[in-house]
């Protein structure tokens, strides 16, 4: 029997507010734990909640920019249950009206296909603290810093296939969620994260098989290799005859495989109801218009931007379209120089490796985009070779000065006299009598010799396409 993969994915996404979503408490990452949650962080009789306009706002910019309706009224809910890192006993969040729903986004895959994706809601959350294990024996300690941090859930339609395109759909949030400013992205500081439902049917059978929720998935690797072991663990167990048991379950990296962690609740589980410490949250039309006209571009509006204006191969403006930072960078490089093709290689081959090196962000990159454009015009200009401008390029990163600095004091401006250089291929032809004796024999192959030799001559400064013709020319001579 052939069986298809049914996935959706709920997405967690910690908002950039300076504070928490009903408290004032700091939301900095790295504190000493306990040191950030306040009296209403944890619960404490007599306090109230305070929404954070904030994160409504971002909260509306991701609806404006996933084509989704906004709630006109919203609810706050207590979803109630017990865990030691929850101080109050329950989460406030949005249950039956959420400010976001009803919208969708369109994916694209490796090979080109084009996948929509609906977004059932978005709504807004606090988090819950933290449960440390390792430094104690025996014991668990637990970090209320995180407790009541705002979080927008994205709950997506059943609409995934694949890990593949579950990675591909998770992958575009995370880059929309950063190109608008929203979330920072960290995913190894739990800044997004996700959980995956996960079930399988029959191929043509329209009704969902039982599902299985795969919990605080934190990078694309494993969220990829967690929807693949758990689709072939279901597969396994119906086509043995048996059933598969709806359940929350926690995916181990080590041995690469997921373990049963609780039986799944139902919504009835949490006895959600009305948060009576909140009102209902209004949003009037003009807000919504508002967050609508400060939309920044949006990634894939960008990217075929990027395609048209710079005539840029699809896979290269995906590439340098990825953050906006990168795209900012390369489009100063591409305004300094002739060739915008010559800034795309530059950004993505010697600058992307350089910075990966450094372990650095572009936003942190030594050279800056009008430095890199500055030595991209001597490419251009003839003053050096593509060669030498690597040389160029790494004493720049190293803080030597300008491109036009580091080819001054070194001495590396291209050689383009013809005289100059006809007298070392001369040089060269006559040191070299037998290569020239079988080039001439019919070994065309030994042209690149001599090419070698002529620029390890010149030190690699000579031209190499005037190299290549006067070359040429004196072999046919």
């Amino acid at each position: 029997m052939k069986w298809e993969i049914v996935i959706g994915l709920e997405i967690h996404a910690q908002l950039k507010t300076a504070s928490k979503i009903f408290s004032g408490a700091s939301t900095a990452f790295g504190a000493e734990p306990n040191t950030q949650a306040c009296l209403v962080d944890l619960g404490y009789p007599g306090v109230l909640p305070v929404l954070n306009r904030e994160a409504v706002n971002m909260a509306i910019r991701f609806g404006v920019a996933t084509h989704s309706e906004i709630a006109e009224r919203s609810v706050f809910a207590r979803k109630n249950y017990f865990y030691p890192d929850l101080p109050k006993g329950y989460q406030i969040s949005q249950y039956e009206l959420p400010v976001v729903h009803d919208g969708w986004i369109d994916v694209v895959l490796d090979d080109g296909e084009r996948k929509r994706v609906g977004i059932t809601r978005a709504h807004l959350e606090e988090d819950a603290g933290k449960s440390l294990h390792e430094d104690f024996h025996g014991l668990s300690g637990i970090d209320l810093n995180r407790a009541g941090t705002p979080l927008l859930e994205i709950v997506s339609e059943p609409d995934l296939r694949s890990a593949r395109e579950a990675v591909a759909y998770m992958k575009l949030i995370h880059q929309l969620v950063r190109y608008l400013d929203i979330c920072d992205g960290n995913m190894q500081e739990g800044s997004l994260r996700c959980d995956a439902n996960i079930s399988v049917r029959p191929v043509g059978r329209h009704e969902f098989g039982t599902r299985a929720e795969i919990k605080n998935l934190n990078s694309f690797r494993f969220i990829e290799r967690a929807i693949n072991y758990e689709a072939e663990r279901q597969i396994d167990i119906l086509e043995s005859g048996g059933s598969v048991v709806q359940e929350t379950r926690l995916y181990d990296s080590g041995k690469d495989e997921t373990r049963p962690m609780r039986s799944k609740e139902e919504a009835n589980d949490y006895r959600y109801f009305p948060d009576p410490d909140l009102l209902p949250l209004m949003i009037d039309a003009a807000v919504v218009e508002t967050a609508r006209a400060e939309l920044p571009e949006l990634p894939w509006a960008k990217r075929a931007r990027f395609s048209e204006q710079y005539g840029l191969a699809d896979y290269d403006a995906g590439v340098l379209t990825a953050s906006r930072a990168v795209a900012a960078y390369y489009e100063s490089v591409a305004s300094g120089v002739q060739d915008p093709k010559l800034a795309a290689n530059w950004v993505m081959g010697d600058l992307a490796g350089a910075l990966n090196k450094a372990g650095a962000d572009v936003e942190d990159s030594p050279v800056d985009a009008d430095a890199l454009a500055g030595l991209l015009a001597r490419i251009e200009d003839g003053t050096i070779s593509g060669k030498i401008a690597k040389e160029v390029f790494e004493a720049m990163w190293a803080g030597h000065g300008s491109a036009d600095e580091v080819i001054g004091d070194r001495g590396l401006r291209q050689i383009t006299d013809t005289s100059a250089i006809m007298e070392v291929i001369g040089q060269v032809l006559a040191d070299n009598p037998g290569q020239l004796e079988q080039f001439r024999a019919g070994k065309d192959k030994l042209f690149g010799f001599f090419v070698g030799q002529v620029m390890k001559a010149t030190g690699g400064k000579a031209n190499p396409a005037q190299v290549n013709d006067l070359l040429r020319k004196a072999l046919s001579e």
